[in-house]
């Protein structure tokens, strides 16, 4: 049984949610093959080829794969399937693996068991639904069992101490369905809010985006990535690649803080996960409280700057 994993990468860096997937096949069993697509990844494929594990490293090197556009990456995925019967394909259940698996899916003829938390057997998986209050067990019957993984629901293996052989595949060519035009990236000298140790957020109760000057001091002081719930970010106070939720981005961070944050199931379908959760909140009713670690019934605009000054 060999396992095809389709890694994450950016900018000539591996993403670490590769590594979380990684050790998911792992907990199926079997050889592990790493794809990388994309152009210019001789550097990135040395690195590769060292991750814990990894029995080969596939390197598809196009043009066309450059931005890992959809129509181009689930032909490459999918010849690769047949050619070298996979039992499973697996993703980082990030914007480019739910962009591309559904698709690798179709083109297989199988259904997609998305988002898995852990691995109970070969064919078989856990996967939150209903915002995260179920988790559901799902066994599948499919010839290929192609998985997108929420990188929280694994501890990652180690980026260093394979050998893995490292071997070029030919890339799919052009669909010519769709174009890479331009993309704006946001800037930012904290660390990337997913891969952060540390996460401080901010909700309804910051009342406005000037507000959140509080929580980048505090964040300044941790070294932690900034966050904001559903809520402050469709109020505008700040952008939406800070939303932390259901709909936004999933964290698992060592420590988790929420200030002015009331704790709606689709935010805690986000955080929930984090090692230690701390609230700061003026409601002692609010449901975040059910779920921290350690609450702080105060007013935020009091609490933080004496928090951050004891820093």
């Amino acid at each position: 049984m060999a396992i095809l994993v389709i890694a994450e990468h950016s900018a000539g860096v591996l993403a670490g949610a590769t590594l979380n997937t990684v050790a998911a096949a792992q907990k199926i069993g079997g050889d592990i093959h790493l794809l990388l697509a994309g152009e210019n990844l001789a550097a990135l494929s040395e690195v590769a080829a060292k991750v814990a594990g990894v029995n080969k490293v596939l390197v598809a090197e196009s043009s066309a794969l450059a931005h890992l556009l959809p129509e181009n990456v689930a032909p490459l995925v999918a010849g690769l399937v047949q050619q070298n019967g996979y039992s499973h394909v697996l993703a980082p259940a990030s914007t480019n693996g739910k962009n591309y698996l559904p698709r690798v899916a179709a083109l297989l003829d199988v259904d997609q068991i998305s988002e898995i938390i852990e691995v109970v057997s070969a064919d078989t998986f856990k996967r939150p639904i209903y915002a995260g209050n179920a988790i559901a067990t799902v066994q599948s019957s499919a010839a290929v069992k192609v998985i997108s993984v929420r990188s929280t629901g694994f501890d990652a293996v180690a980026a260093e101490g394979g050998s893995a052989s490292v071997e070029a595949v030919t890339a799919a060519a052009d669909a010519g369905k769709s174009a890479f035009v331009g993309e704006e990236l946001a800037k930012s000298e904290r660390p990337e809010l997913t891969a952060a140790k540390i996460v401080v957020s901010g909700g309804r109760g910051m009342q406005n985006g000037d507000n959140f000057k509080l929580l980048y001091a505090l964040a300044d002081k941790l070294g932690a990535a900034v966050g904001a719930s559903r809520a402050a970010v469709d109020a505008g106070f700040v952008p939406n690649d800070m939303q932390v939720g259901q709909t936004g981005k999933i964290v698992a961070p060592q420590l988790y803080v929420a200030v002015g944050i009331s704790g709606a199931i689709q935010h805690l379908a986000g955080m929930k996960d984090s090692k230690v959760i701390v609230a700061i909140n003026k409601d002692e009713e609010a449901p975040i409280f059910q779920v921290a670690d350690y609450g702080l019934v105060a007013d935020l605009f009091s609490a933080v700057p004496e928090l951050e000054k004891a820093l």
